[in-house]
């Protein structure tokens, strides 16, 4: 899947989710889709949250402000993955002698 995608491309995507329920993710904020001439679009990222929102109100009976909850936490730990990958490109280009001591920290730092 590419580009955007309409309320009705969307609900087709995903046959799972209702209108009613896709109306409850939007105004729980849970999903945040671009607002167009022609209503909702929906991108990508959106259609794959979703996705995981049906599988955990489906498989955990989760409602709305407990998989905001979930979501919330999903989005910080993606973040935090985002945030380490780069600080490890940043640390690769650094000097062998440098790697050498923010490995030696690390290590001090798990070891106490």
């Amino acid at each position: 899947m590419t580009g955007l995608f309409s309320e009705t491309e969307t609900l087709a995507a995903i046959p799972r989710l209702s209108r009613l329920r896709l109306i409850a993710f939007v105004e729980a904020e849970i999903v945040s889709p671009l607002r167009g001439e022609a209503g909702l679009v929906f991108c990508d990222i959106d259609l794959a949250r979703m996705e995981l929102l049906c599988d955990l109100s489906e498989q955990f009976d989760l409602d709305g402000d407990a998989l905001a909850v979930v979501m919330s936490v999903i989005d910080q730990l993606h973040a935090t993955h985002r945030d380490l990958r780069a600080i490890l490109h940043a640390v690769d280009a650094e000097s062998a002698e440098t790697r050498a001591r923010i490995g030696a920290a690390l290590a001090r730092g798990r070891s106490g």
